[in-house]
């Protein structure tokens, strides 16, 4: 059967419609989007390695037959463990599976099969080698199969019950029955300009590439048709970014007046201390976008403790003053309600109504302020995601004000600027973002970075210290707490969960906040913190630890943005190893915001992951929070460095910005240029028109072209 790009998967062979709905379920429709899943990885499969050329700390491709197994069961909360031997002419292997039950009866002795793993040596009994949890591939009876053996073999993630195996066949049949090339989504001059492969000789090599690519080069995606590939994801990301802007640059928006005395004057007079050069240097940049006649969209990056909430309470100033209401969106009730003490008490001089809306307000209190937003009484209104439902309205809606955009999707902050006409925007976060990154998440906004922190500010030290010595900690806090101090204590869990292994061996919040308040602090008033109690408790929490009613609060993660009690001077982290890096740097920075010196302790036994040894070296190490970011991103790499479930995996097959600078800087720089030179313009029509719907699906170019 001929296929093209725009076929429904559903027809191909080996699919049909329960396959294609697994399909469906990553966003495959059609054959241009299945081409688009590309292998993460290639084995050399022309010449296997023998067992016995195997040694310990390697990694082997083995091709051999299933010689035995067994499963084992082991004491509660270790799971089970699979054990599986494989044999080829020169001896046997052996394998074994953490967690592994699910592998029960999946294989038969004698099932040829290939495995792909790191070799070690089995601690239990000397001298033998063994691979845990390898990688492993079941072959079909047809050992002569084109697309398994004699090749470089392409491996891909497995889409639930459909394996690489399959996905593979399914793959090579489309590409076999390929009635016409796919459409070039690349203009011409950019394919001739750096040599760059036709698209479908690019994806042909990419899936079943020949037998003479070094192996090296394909499983670094740097091949001549990977790096095509790579550019074309990112030339279109930001072609529909390039798009965005130049979309908003076309729409009027609001020019406030900036000079005038009277806003000089309200600047004075809310601003507590002298700014530093690098927030005089941002609110320079920030006004002068207010002022234009279109729509500012900025970001203002800060490290914490930086200095960025007064510059945006200078910007709303501008805005109030000139009759226009301001909204900051905070992505938890506890920041929002910081926000709004903050905000009411910098801006009582000037007599602004400054008002809070957030889901944990009695039904009569939230209707006094949507009512007060609408008749454009209140001119500074903070609150969470409350602010994006549909009774809350504004009357001359400004400016928006997004804090933690990282917790925030697009869309949601899209939302928020339609309650006015043509607002300007300000994305502020604490989480300092490599210009890789960016370059990539806001490449639609200006970037304002304050590089500098206030005068006064103590470096906070930070200490690692295993578990077993938690008495000297101890000691160490009460010493600190009889000077005047406060501590924070954090653990990871609110209480321990019993249907949760994994956390069973977690300190808790609840429990350790009765322990220390008992048995290590009887003498000190220590308080409770988590993300369970309602609003109006963690507020008071929050109050009576800032008043210094409190030494000590006990919390979770809940503290780890917004909280600002100069005061607190400590902070211990218990099962540090379980927190990331940027979570850590943001937890310690809720110490340190005074003159006093400050010290951070993590709590870690000295037996941990590579990963996590880093992660604790590097916040011994530095308290640069960009230095910090970029460890942060190379441990965990670009989809989870904003977390998924918030921001989407940031809709890359292929391309990693990480990995990709020089091809994204490239792409960038194209991207914009081709919107800019009208001697383009035919190239441009010629490219919307032939892009396949999946791309226009995934980047909304259709929306914004």
């Amino acid at each position: 059967m001929n296929v093209t790009s725009a076929t429904e998967v559903k027809y191909l062979k080996g699919v049909g419609p329960q396959r294609a709905a697994l399909f469906a379920s990553r966003g495959i429709y059609t054959v241009a989007d299945l081409l688009l899943y590309l292998p993460f990885r290639y084995e050399d499969r022309i010449r296997f390695n023998r067992i016995e050329e195997i040694a310990p700390g390697g990694t082997y491709t083995i091709h051999g037959t299933v010689a035995d197994e067994g499963i084992a069961r082991f004491s509660r909360g270790r799971g089970a463990i699979f054990h599986l031997v494989i044999r080829d002419s020169t001896g046997t292997l052996a394998c074994r599976f953490f967690h592994g039950g699910y592998l029960q009866g999946r294989f038969r002795i004698g099932q040829a099969m290939v495995v792909h793993g790191k070799a070690d040596l089995d601690p239990r009994r000397p001298g033998r080698i063994e691979m845990i949890n390898p990688q492993y591939e079941l072959l079909g009876a047809d050992a002569a199969d084109s697309t398994e053996m004699g090749r470089i073999v392409p491996i891909y993630e497995a889409i639930d019950n459909l394996s690489s195996r399959v996905l593979r066949r399914i793959i090579y049949g489309a590409l076999q029955n390929l009635f016409a090339a796919p459409l070039d989504a690349l203009p011409a001059s950019l394919l001739a300009r750096y040599d760059f492969p036709a698209r479908g000789d690019a994806l042909r090599f990419v899936h079943f590439p020949p037998s003479d690519v070094p192996l090296e080069l394909l499983n670094q995606f740097r091949s001549p048709a990977h790096r095509r590939l790579i550019f074309e994801e990112l030339f279109l990301y930001q072609l529909s970014l390039a798009l965005r802007r130049k979309e908003v640059e076309r729409h009027p928006g609001i020019s406030f007046r900036v000079r005038e005395p009277r806003v000089r004057e309200a600047l004075k007079r809310i601003l507590p201390f002298k700014p530093t050069d690098a927030q005089k240097r941002v609110l320079a940049e920030i006004a002068a976008d207010l002022e234009k006649p279109t729509s500012m969209h900025r970001l203002l990056q800060g490290d914490v403790g930086s200095g960025k909430t007064i510059v945006a309470l200078e910007a709303a100033t501008i805005v109030i003053e000139n009759g226009y209401q301001a909204a900051l969106m905070a992505p938890t009730e506890i920041l929002a309600v910081q926000h709004f003490l903050s905000a009411r008490r910098v801006f009582a001089a000037s007599g602004y109504n400054v008002e809070l809306l957030i889901s944990g307000l009695k039904a009569q209190q939230k209707q006094g302020v949507l009512e007060r937003m609408r008749a454009g009484e209140a001119q500074f209104v903070v609150g969470t995601h409350a602010l994006l439902e549909e009774p809350a309205g504004f009357t001359r809606l400004g400016l928006v004000i997004v804090d933690e955009q990282h917790r925030f999707g697009v869309l949601q902050r899209k939302r928020l600027m339609e309650k006015g006409v043509a607002p300007d925007v300000l994305v502020m976060t604490a989480t300092p973002i490599p210009r890789t990154l960016a370059l990539t998440l806001y490449g639609d906004l200006d970037v304002s970075v304050i590089d500098q922190m206030p005068p006064g500010r103590t470096p906070i030290e930070t200490r690692w210290s295993a578990p077993e010595h938690l008495p000297g900690v101890w000691d160490f806090v009460a010493r600190e707490l009889r000077k005047g101090r406060q501590a924070y204590v954090v653990y990871p869990v609110i209480e321990q969960s019993k249907s949760n292994e994994a956390q069973l061996s977690l300190k808790s919040a609840i429990v350790e906040y009765e322990r220390l308040q008992k048995s290590v602090f009887p003498r000190m008033r220590v308080g409770l913190l988590h993300g369970r109690m309602k609003s109006e408790e963690k507020e008071q929490a929050m109050e009576t630890f800032r008043r210094g009613d409190l030494q000590i609060l006990v919390s979770t993660t809940v503290i780890e943005v917004g909280v600002d009690v100069p005061n607190a001077t400590i902070m211990v982290i218990e099962h540090a190893e379980r927190f990331g890096l940027s979570q850590l740097h943001q937890l310690r920075g809720r110490i340190g915001r005074g003159a006093e010196k400050s010290t951070c302790l993590l709590i870690a036994p000295q037996n941990v992951s590579e990963d996590a040894r880093e992660r604790l070296e590097t916040m011994v190490a530095t308290n640069d929070g960009f230095v910090i970011a970029e460890a942060d991103l190379r441990l965990r790499g670009p989809g989870e460095f904003f977390g998924t479930r918030q921001h989407g995996s940031l809709g890359f097959h292929i391309a990693n910005p990480l990995r990709d600078r020089e091809l994204l800087e490239l792409a960038r720089r194209e991207a914009f240029l081709l919107l800019e030179n009208p001697e383009e313009e035919q190239e441009r029509l010629r490219l919307f028109q032939t892009l396949d719907p999946g791309w226009q699906r995934r980047y909304q170019l259709a929306s914004v072209g």
